[in-house]
């Protein structure tokens, strides 16, 4: 059984804690294939991670900890990227005019931006003397398709090959993975989950992917959940800090949106 749960909020829609107790739930291993934080705002998951010479975010530490047997968090998340804030504005190499990238962890090796000055915590305590360095938008795509792409099919194969797997996607981006087909999908956003069946879902995104608003970039959720009606919607109550971080608590409160998601799954 294959489950994927992708997110109609990009900010802050609750996708990690709902996939850490749907973990609890079926006993599957968690996914994040791809992730990422930010040296500013998340300093503190930067620092802990980047004193181990590692580089990793929470939502991929909480689902490997709720994950069966001892798991690291790039073993269930192969590519994370670290950004920071880029308050003079600009476009930057990523065309973003509120952010900038700085590192990307591939596995086990790094790419590294070279218009920008990384950190020096990052240079001291990680191995990036080797990194890839990138200085256009030509390079990074190149880097990209030699290094990302191999990740990606990895970790596709990795999920295709485990008995029960959740695999969780970022931001608002309707799937993390284009050669994953889940038997069944909820997006989650604050108050409610949408449950869909897997097959329209994937079928859904390819449509979007095509389409003239969006040429071949990711699909967003909110144009892939206007082509299908969802079969179930149901409605999830607040928790508190405590509850988030107790993944048989989040089990529990949320038993009724799992139910009709591994119902869906399995029809």
């Amino acid at each position: 059984m294959k489950l994927l749960v992708a997110g109609g909020d990009r900010v802050d829609a609750g996708k990690t804690t709902f996939s850490v107790g749907l973990l609890e739930r079926t006993g599957a291993t968690g996914f994040k294939p791809r992730a990422g934080n930010d040296y500013w705002f998340d300093q503190d998951d930067y620092r802990r991670a980047i004193e181990a010479s590692r580089l990793y975010g929470k939502d991929a530490k909480r689902l490997a900890a709720a994950s069966p047997d001892d798991r690291r968090p790039e073993s269930i998340n192969p590519i994370h990227r670290l950004w920071r804030p880029s308050p003079g504005g600009g476009s930057g190499l990523l065309g973003r005019p509120d952010r900038e990238f700085l590192l990307d962890r591939v596995g086990g090796q790094f790419l590294r931006n070279g218009t920008v000055d990384v950190p020096v915590s990052a240079r001291e305590h990680l191995p990036i003397e080797d990194a890839t360095v990138v200085e256009s938008v030509a390079e990074l795509d190149a880097s990209t398709e030699r290094l990302h792409r191999k990740a990606l099919a990895n970790i596709t194969e990795t999920i295709a090959a485990s008995d029960r797997a959740v695999v969780e996607s970022y931001g608002d981006i309707a799937r993390p993975l284009t050669e994953f087909e889940p038997d069944a999908v909820a997006v989650v956003e604050p108050r409610r989950a949408r449950i869909y069946p897997g097959r329209r879902y994937a079928k859904a995104c390819t449509v979007a992917s095509g389409s003239a608003e969006h040429g071949r970039l990711e699909e967003r959720v909110p144009s892939v959940v206007d082509l299908v009606d969802p079969i179930e919607r149901v409605t999830l109550p607040a928790l508190t800090g405590d509850q988030r971080a107790d993944p048989v608590a989040v089990a529990d409160a949320y038993e009724p949106a799992y139910d009709a998601l591994v119902a869906a799954a399995l029809e």
